[in-house]
């Protein structure tokens, strides 16, 4: 592979890191009180919380259901962004077993097309 094929793969994994970083993922808790919003590393965007939620003083339930959103929406946005790269992936690569961090790709890119400019 020449460096120009290497510059062509790196612009294409740098246009699928743009539309990762617009993925936003929303999930709202079963009693609808708690609702978050997560980006396409799973990183909380937002967290709306019911003021009806200080009707019961269990923070231990509460902590629980927050928790429990966030990983909803964090499995919506994981199924978005593998949806995204899905073509660049092996046939039997899974959500579950794909890890879906460009950064070190791009690294190894880089070095490999600056080794190939020498």
């Amino acid at each position: 592979m020449n460096p120009v094929d290497y510059a062509s793969i790196a612009d294409e994994v740098k246009t699928i890191q743009r539309a990762l970083a617009e993925v936003r993922a929303t999930a709202e808790s079963d009693d609808g009180l708690v609702s978050a919003v997560v980006g396409g590393r799973g990183e909380v965007i937002r967290l709306d919380l019911d003021p009806r939620i200080y009707r019961t003083a269990d923070s231990a339930a509460l902590a629980t259901t927050i928790t429990a959103t966030i990983h909803r929406a964090v499995a919506r946005a994981q199924a978005e962004v593998f949806t995204l790269v899905r073509r660049y992936l092996p046939a039997d690569a899974t959500p579950a077993t794909t890890d879906l961090d460009f950064d070190p790709f791009l690294t190894s890119l880089d070095r490999a097309s600056q080794w190939g400019a020498r």
